[in-house]
């Protein structure tokens, strides 16, 4: 038996496992597609680990329900740092070792901020073929790939079928892609919305933080959007990112938002 928690982030819901005492050592990948599945499991959008590190407060380690391990997650920082801190695992401020690489987290009231790396491998203006038409698209890695297509129906997008063929599109192999489609919704308040479809998960989501963050950041860049841009969910949840925007380069961004611990269980392995 091992005790969980399930956490909740602007939609994305995961399950959290302290294994500092490494309780979880063997087939961890096919326990968190156990785990995560929707129907014979707990469900969730992905398992997170908390794990003791040398180099911080604690360590995440982040699996998807398909049981591959990411590098990192947006919306799953925010939810372990919550936990963390309701364990006593951490204080409000803390460091958390990814293997994408350290972040910092600090929490006032119910807002959760991370502070997470500069976006790296940006590619402007790419022309991938989807179903025999051409989309153009944007590349920013936030910690994980992210792939940027804007569109003008948010709404009417086929996010799975779409988001599928280009999520394995060779112009991204061989690891794939997450990919964001994004609407400017009001260029003079910094707003956008998002729908994103996830590599790991395999389908629509209702939010992305590393997606939120990559869409920011491009249309920062493509509609001259600026910090902070609110972005508006699939949840309908809103989140904001922070940035700076020094010589070309995006540095110092933040992801914002609410998350919330919603119960705790047991469950046999």
């Amino acid at each position: 038996m091992i005790k969980f928690t399930k956490a909740i982030a602007t939609g994305n819901d995961f399950i959290i496992v302290d294994n500092r005492g490494l309780v979880l050592k063997n087939n961890i990948g096919q326990l968190a597609k156990r785990l995560c599945d929707r129907i014979y499991g707990i469900g969730a959008d992905g398992l997170l680990l908390v794990e003791k590190s040398k180099q911080a407060d604690f360590k995440m380690r982040v699996f998807n329900p398909d049981g591959s391990e990411a590098e990192m997650c947006g919306n799953g920082l925010r939810c372990i740092a919550l936990y963390a801190k309701a364990k006593r695992v951490a204080l409000a401020d803390m460091r958390i070792e990814t293997r994408a690489g350290m972040i910092k987290a600090s929490m006032k009231n119910d807002e959760i901020k991370v502070k997470l790396t500069d976006p790296k491998d940006i590619q402007w203006n790419l022309c991938v073929m989807i179903q025999g038409c051409p989309y153009k698209v944007s590349l920013a890695n936030t910690g994980v790939p992210h792939v940027i297509h804007f569109v003008d129906d948010i709404e009417n997008i086929d996010v799975k079928e779409i988001g599928a063929e280009m999520r394995y599109h060779s112009e991204f192999s061989p690891a794939g892609a997450n990919v964001d489609f994004v609407k400017i919704v009001n260029q003079g308040k910094n707003k956008i919305k998002v729908r994103t479809y996830e590599r790991g998960v395999e389908d629509e989501t209702l939010a992305c933080g590393t997606g939120a963050v990559a869409s920011a950041i491009i249309s920062a860049e493509a509609e001259k959007l600026t910090s902070p841009v609110t972005v508006e969910t699939r949840s309908k949840e809103l989140l904001k990112v922070y940035f700076e925007l020094i010589e070309g380069n995006f540095m110092n961004v933040y992801l914002e938002g609410k998350a919330r611990l919603v119960y705790e269980g047991t469950i046999k392995i």
